[in-house]
């Protein structure tokens, strides 16, 4: 057999597989519909108490009325956070480089201990809806817009890149065209988001994580069995050096270093909860700071749950085809169809099971689309409309306003997957991209919460500096990456073993480049840019700290009586007031020659 047949005959997805997706966009559409008509019941009620209606309503639409519960907040951070991106990139990673990615998971945790004690105790105080309107409150309007504008830049590198994600796992199932399916699926996700707010956004994300979970876990338990059990797993991956201890080398452009994943780990994390409006949104709409604390944790340990099992999922993908490599035989057109097509081979037989593996799939996108679009309808609403408009909306404006954000931008998403199609590895590329506009933002955000000295001229001089090299890093990083002139070894894979014809001689691979180039010279000049990817965001963040610092310190203009306390992290802010308060008991040098004199006389 041909490997273009094979192909075609695991593309087995039948009507009851067909019934199973549909009913998932099914359920999340009757969720958005309930929930509408529950903001409108709840809008009848306040015009008859006569509430503010355009307050409540954007408070209720944008962030559920500061009254959501913990579970399905947390079960909504975690959908969110594990998009399509995670669960197929990530055991495209570990099946490709090594386990060594998943290191990863400790900056995980060190990233809960900066939010827990620095970022979340500020924003939770301020009971803020955007959480870019603290940047007006510590610097100045032009840092806000800055802010709104990053995100809205951040959004348009990240989500297209997330709906095009199970469009490839569709497109492996299936053989349906990625640019037929993603439409469709928007349409839903745009209809819910649109007419149920954030209330109908968290409950679809609950019913999707318990679907991910479900998908994975079939995955993980029917090819485990199917290999003879995960103790071939563990062998096959140690005989490739899959399975291997942290790389300590100090060697910047190596792809993962303990360092590298240490270090620029948690600024990746950071900037992905600590500062992006989609997380702190969800944390805002719980009632207290505790609440929200216990919603760190428990989010923090079902990622950890989702990257262990993701990390897992790459080890059997290997353990399946250590004999016949699919990527170099073709029979996975991209790097990214390697778990749709270990689905296919192992559930295809059983109806219905690949339908439930590509709802999970759809249903990650489907998530942080939905958070995407409601935080992009908060920004928007808060940080543009309002801030230039001079008269205050009305109720109806305001459901106007918010729900055509949702609408315009999510058919921008959907034609930017035209754009990402032709680009590389979507866990890379969303790192690499995103820290354009993620590294100046967390930059600005921390020394906002962290160093009282730096003022907004500072701020923005180096929001402004970090955007332009960084933009510069990631176009010749993603250039060189698309040319071919940059490139990482894999481990060691073969076609030994294939038990079908493809294009070219069956032979083992030792640790090769990546489509067989070969890496750049070790002796190569040192490149800024060629840096691991990982390292991006936190470069980002430490160039607009180190920009704005030193510009503020150089202005003299900064007034450290003048910062508003509630505006730093708790430990800077007692600093701050026992400095305050020691200059407070100094008696001023001239009032005491003036006491003198009086005195004397």
């Amino acid at each position: 057999m041909h490997v273009e047949e094979l192909r075609a005959s695991l593309q087995s997805f039948g009507w009851l597989d067909y019934l199973v997706f549909c009913l998932m966009l099914a359920i999340c559409a009757v969720i958005g519909i309930y929930f509408c008509l529950q903001l409108r019941g709840e809008s009848r009620r306040k015009k008859a108490h006569g509430e503010e209606e355009a307050a409540t309503s954007a408070a209720s639409y944008l962030v559920g009325g500061r009254q959501m519960k913990i579970f399905p907040i947390t079960m909504s951070l975690i959908s969110s956070f594990i998009s399509g991106i995670t669960l197929l990139g990530t055991p495209t990673e570990v099946y490709l480089y090594g386990a060594q990615y998943m290191y990863i998971m400790g900056s995980l945790v060190l990233m809960g201990f900066c939010m827990y004690y620095f970022f979340l105790p500020v924003f939770h105080e301020l009971n803020l809806i955007s959480t870019y309107k603290y940047l007006e409150q510590r610097y100045n309007r032009s840092l806000r817009l800055f802010g709104s504008v990053m995100f809205i830049v951040a959004s348009l590198l990240w989500l297209p890149i997330v709906i095009y994600v199970p469009a490839i796992a569709f497109n492996q199932a299936t053989g349906v065209n990625i640019h037929v399916v993603t439409p469709i699926v928007c349409v839903v996700c745009i209809f819910y988001t649109c007419i149920g707010g954030l209330k109908a956004v968290v409950w679809t994300d609950v019913i999707q994580t318990l679907i991910m979970f479900g998908a994975m876990a079939l995955v993980l338990i029917k090819g485990t069995l199917d290999i003879g059990g995960p103790g071939v797993v563990w062998q096959r991956a140690q005989e490739t050096a899959r399975l291997e201890l942290p790389n300590f080398s100090a060697d910047l452009s190596e792809r993962y270093t303990f360092y590298s994943l240490v270090l620029g780990g948690v600024a990746h994390w950071l900037k992905s909860n600590a500062i992006s409006q989609n997380m702190i949104q969800r944390y805002l709409s719980l009632p207290t700071l505790r609440d929200a604390r216990i919603a760190i944790w428990t989010f923090i340990a079902g990622v950890l749950a989702f990257l262990m099992i993701c990390g897992y999922t790459g080890l059997l993908i290997y353990a399946t085809y250590s004999q016949c490599d699919p990527l170099e035989t073709k029979l996975a057109q991209r790097n990214d169809q390697l778990l749709p097509l270990l689905v296919m081979d192992t559930l295809g037989a059983y109806p219905g099971l690949p339908g439930v593996f590509v709802a999970g799939v759809f249903s990650a996108a489907l998530s942080s689309l939905s958070t995407g679009l409601n935080s992009l309808s908060a920004v928007v609403l808060e940080d543009f409309v309002k801030t230039f408009r001079k008269s205050p909306l009305t109720e109806g404006q305001t459901a106007f306003v918010m729900r055509s954000v949702v609408v315009v931008f999510g058919i921008i998403f959907v034609a930017l997957v035209f754009a990402v199609e032709k680009l590389g590895a979507v866990l890379q590329l969303t790192i690499t991209l995103s820290s354009v506009a993620n590294g100046p933002l967390l930059g600005i955000f921390t020394a906002g919460v962290m160093l009282p000295w730096v003022n907004s001229k500072g701020a923005l001089l180096g929001g402004f500096s970090s955007l332009i090299v960084m933009a510069w890093m990631c176009v010749s990083a993603q250039r060189d990456l698309v040319t071919g002139d940059l490139v990482y070894k894999r481990k060691p894979y073969s076609t030994m073993g294939c038990n079908y014809t493809f294009a070219g001689e069956p032979r083992e691979f030792a640790s090769l480049a990546l489509d067989g180039a070969t890496s750049s010279s070790p002796r190569a000049p040192f490149q800024l840019y060629r840096i691991s990817y990982l390292y991006f965001t936190l470069f980002g963040a430490l160039v607009t700290i180190a920009v704005a610092l030193v510009t503020s310190l150089l202005l003299r203009e900064s007034d450290l009586d003048g910062v508003d306390t509630r505006l730093l992290t708790p430990f800077v802010r007692r600093w701050l007031e026992r400095r305050r308060h020691r200059r407070s008991e100094v008696p001023d040098p001239g009032q005491k020659s003036s006491d003198k004199q009086e005195t004397r006389t």
